[in-house]
């Protein structure tokens, strides 16, 4: 296998979506019909909490212009834009995450 092969080129849609039941389940299930996985997911509330930011890590496989197409017609969805990855910052999120207290609700 070639390294051009073996090198994934990741980025990352931020989707900005209203927030509520239901909502991330949509996307998750758009991804899985399509046979596209998720490397990395990361949602945090805006506006209050009325409306999320959510990032998803994805795999470039030059179907982005089709995904980016076939997201933004899902009801809930309010913005889609590609930004390019560091793959390191999911990384580093969840080795922060790994030292924060678990507070009960």
């Amino acid at each position: 296998m070639s390294d051009a092969t073996a090198t994934k080129t990741l980025v990352t849609l931020r989707l900005t979506v209203n927030n509520h039941p239901g909502v991330m389940s949509h996307v998750c299930g758009l991804f899985a019909r399509r046979a596209y996985n998720l490397e990395g997911i990361l949602v945090t509330p805006i506006n209050g909490g009325s409306t999320c930011n959510v990032w998803l890590m994805i795999n470039e496989d030059g179907r982005m212009n089709q995904v980016v197409s076939q997201v933004s017609k899902l009801h809930d969805i309010l913005d889609v834009r590609v930004e390019e990855t560091d793959e390191n910052v999911f990384e580093r999120l969840s080795a922060c995450l790994e030292f924060a207290p678990v507070v009960a609700v």
